[in-house]
């Protein structure tokens, strides 16, 4: 095995004035430094006393972080040896916030979505844009997205239930939110808002992402008025904040 990465000096980071825990902190900040390859495949990392010093806090605390990474797979303590860097995170995973129509439309192929629950409402609990009136009912769907056997995306979305006959029950575990809608026959979408606030998961988000309690997360918001001025679309979906990019087409 390759030698022990170095440690370096204290950072100016003030950790305590984030809500997120620190070990959490300190978890996002070694995953980064092994997707980076400032840890390397095979190499040694610094030792709990070396980390606990370098960042400022208790060897329990480092503990906490290196065992969520340990849980990942990613390093692995061996007795007598030290910690080594096992894998890199794994590549691919990303889920792209596109801004872009054509980007938005397009699903993931490789991407399966499990409905979790399907119900007619009379309002969404959540209206995140003043754009369009409400319909008179909607259908209110909870899904969760996964790749790689891992879920990336937690979403409410509710769709016009007049327009709901007219999409396939196929077509809710295949296609995205927009494309559910815009795909429909006569439907033309004249006003689009979406919106990413970035926060910490809940108890309920950290459970259906698998994800510790106050993991960073990506709140994704998007609503869509057809020409007839009607609120056709709702989504709040909740991405797991280690695999979301924003991506933006800049002119």
């Amino acid at each position: 095995m390759m030698a022990r990465e170095t440690s370096r000096a204290k950072p100016s980071t003030d950790f305590s004035r984030s809500a997120v825990s620190r070990y959490i902190q300190l978890a996002t900040l070694f995953r980064r430094r092994i997707e980076t390859s400032e840890w390397r495949v095979g190499g040694r990392i610094p030792t709990i006393d070396e980390l606990a010093d370098e960042c400022g806090v208790a060897r329990a605390t480092i503990r906490q972080a290196c065992g969520l990474l340990e849980a990942e797979g990613l390093i692995k303590r061996f007795r007598a040896k030290g910690t080594f860097v096992l894998k890199r995170p794994q590549e691919g995973l990303w889920c792209e916030v596109n801004t872009d129509w054509s980007g938005l439309l397009r699903s993931r192929e490789d991407a399966v979505i499990e409905i979790l629950s399907s119900e007619i409402v009379d309002t969404p609990q959540f209206v995140p844009h003043a754009i369009g009136e409400l319909a008179s009912s909607y259908r209110h769907l909870r899904r969760r997205h996964w790749r790689n056997e891992q879920s990336f995306l937690f979403a409410d979305v509710y769709i016009d239930q007049s327009l709901c006959k007219k999409i396939p029950a196929s077509e809710y575990k295949t296609k995205s939110s927009l494309r559910l809608v815009a795909g429909i026959s006569g439907v033309h979408i004249v006003d689009f808002r979406q919106s990413l606030t970035v926060g910490a998961a809940d108890i309920e988000t950290a459970e259906k992402l698998h994800l510790p309690l106050n993991a960073p997360v990506a709140h994704v918001n998007r609503s869509a008025v057809d020409n007839r001025g009607r609120l056709v679309l709702i989504s709040n979906g909740i991405y797991r904040g280690d695999v979301v990019r924003l991506d933006m087409k800049l002119k």
